[in-house]
């Protein structure tokens, strides 16, 4: 079966590492704070002015001002820091993110991202996106596979206004794990119980199959 969103944020979870410093983009990525492996510490960056940024919180611990840069309620870990925007973004332009989660509307197979815009639809503007493809040292994307359409967001080139060019690293998706390399997308895991067929179908860019892929360990 394919995978939900929260299967989705679970198998990007493993690709924290001790130590790092994440910045979680809207939408799906932001489930990724709540399966932080156990034995690693890493700290959240939200580029509204938040150092420290836990999990979502229970009902209970609700507080309407903590927020994160999509405007939903967050908590904080002890010893978490807030500061304004320019200190964010001063952050994020030094390189000092180690690994960004963000949400995308197309991923091309050179590892270009469009995920801020649809023309003819009104948008607030493109956000911090531009700023941390720009920066960070490794970015992953969290998306369907398909949109609503039934149509492959994994492309040859982004039809879609882009909001960086050649920094996707990887690609997560309900029904694969997906690395960008000079010759296209890698295959490197299928969602348990999805075939590798399924995902040669639905992935309109060029696909690299290995004679073997494993299955999502999850």
């Amino acid at each position: 079966m394919a995978l939900d969103k929260f299967g989705i944020a679970k198998r990007i979870a493993k690709e924290l590492k001790d130590g790092m410093y994440v910045n979680l983009g809207i939408g799906i990525p932001t489930l990724v704070a709540n399966y932080i492996p156990k034995d690693i510490t890493v700290v959240f960056q939200s580029e509204n002015g938040i150092l420290g940024m836990g999990p979502y919180p229970e009902e209970a611990a609700i507080d309407a001002d903590l927020i994160n840069a999509g405007k939903e309620t967050v908590t904080v870990i002890p010893g978490g820091a807030f500061f304004d925007s320019a200190e964010s973004f001063g952050m994020i332009r030094a390189g000092k993110i180690d690994l960004t989660v963000l949400g995308a509307m197309e991923v091309s197979e050179q590892g270009d991202i469009a995920n801020w815009k649809i023309p003819g639809k009104m948008v607030k503007g493109m956000g911090g996106a531009m700023d941390l493809v720009a920066s960070a040292k490794n970015i992953i994307v969290a998306m369907m596979h398909t949109n609503p359409k039934g149509e492959s967001k994994l492309l040859p080139q982004c039809s879609l206004p882009l909001t960086g060019l050649g920094c996707v690293k990887k690609v997560v998706t309900e029904l694969a794990v997906l690395s960008i390399t000079p010759n296209g997308f890698q295959l490197l895991e299928r969602a348990p119980g999805v075939t590798v067929e399924e995902i040669i179908a639905k992935t309109a860019g060029k696909l690299i199959v290995p004679e073997f892929v494993p299955e999502m360990d999850i």
